[in-house]
């Protein structure tokens, strides 16, 4: 019974360890997607074209 709750433990621990490098290493990617899709819908809002639709992309 030691040992099988030490080896849960060990699992989620590895479990959140991956979790956190996989957030770690995509949050920079999803805030840059995020800056250039606010840049791009600034852009068709500024824009003078005929559609001012903005959420046709």
């Amino acid at each position: 019974m030691f040992w099988k709750i030490i080896g849960i433990v060990a699992l989620i621990w590895i479990a959140l360890a991956v979790i956190g490098a996989l957030i770690k290493g995509l949050f920079p990617i999803l805030v840059i997607g995020a800056v250039v899709f606010g840049l791009y819908m600034l852009y068709k809002a500024i824009s003078g074209s005929d559609h001012k639709d903005l959420t046709k992309i």
